[in-house]
């Protein structure tokens, strides 16, 4: 029994956390990633219960490395999955996240990009936007005293500094686009910054969108807030 509950558990602990690396390398689809998971959770349960009926029937044969082993990999092939089934319910199902939702930024060089992914290029529209507003209301347009070219160089380095791969660059038009790839599925989720000049100030506004999932789990909220941090940063050197 002990080689049947490491087993068990080491399989469920390989479902979930390969699921993403698989599917970022197009070796299996993203509905079977999903899949894994599903099966990754049941085989964690599986193992916690045959590591009990261990320690009832053949307590002499349950040594403290294999138990450690067993809880440890069907605790995070239970949780990983479950706490992003959480994450999914405490934020709104969109994944258009804008600082301007009456006007949002729009995407130029990274629309064709996109020509193949199941989000379209075009903002969600007024139901995303009321999600928005109730879940992130404090996303709003930013202001800044500094010059338009000085904002959009440092606009540059935020995305630069975020590890984010820069697509374009549009100095007149005050527009900086760049793709953010996750590092567990390997999702690509773009981004679109503008700077408008309004009289002695200019207004920047942050666009973060994905190209493929109905809900983000609230990880272009997080990008966006991210960014402007990022930029407060470069700003304040």
């Amino acid at each position: 029994m002990k080689i049947l509950v490491s087993l068990t558990s080491l399989i469920a602990f390989l479902l979930v956390v390969l699921a993403g690396p698989l599917y970022k390398f197009d070796v299996i689809e993203l509905g079977t990633a999903f899949t894994g998971f599903k099966f990754g959770v049941y085989a964690g349960i599986a193992a916690l219960v045959l590591l009990a009926l261990q320690f009832l029937l053949r307590r002499k044969t349950v040594t403290l490395g294999s138990a450690i082993m067993a809880v440890v990999f069907s605790a995070i092939a239970i949780a990983m999955p479950l706490n992003m089934m959480n994450k999914a319910k405490s934020v709104p199902p969109i994944h258009d996240i804008s600082t301007d939702l009456v006007n949002p930024p729009e995407f130029v060089a990274i629309a064709p990009l996109r020509a193949d992914a199941p989000n379209p290029v075009a903002y969600d529209g007024i139901e995303t936007a009321e999600q928005q507003r109730t879940a992130y209301p404090e996303l709003q347009t930013l202001t800044y005293p500094q010059p338009k070219a000085e904002l959009v160089g440092a606009v540059e380095q935020a995305v630069k500094n975020l590890g984010w791969e820069l697509v374009n660059t549009d100095s007149n038009e005050g527009i900086v686009e760049a793709t953010d790839t996750t590092m567990w599925f390997g999702f690509k989720d773009d981004v679109v910054i503008r700077v408008n000049d309004q009289g002695s100030e200019r207004l920047v506004d942050i666009r973060s969108k994905s190209r493929i999932g109905g809900s983000d789990l609230g990880k272009n909220a997080e990008r966006v807030h991210a960014f402007i941090k990022e930029l407060d940063a470069v700003l304040a050197k």
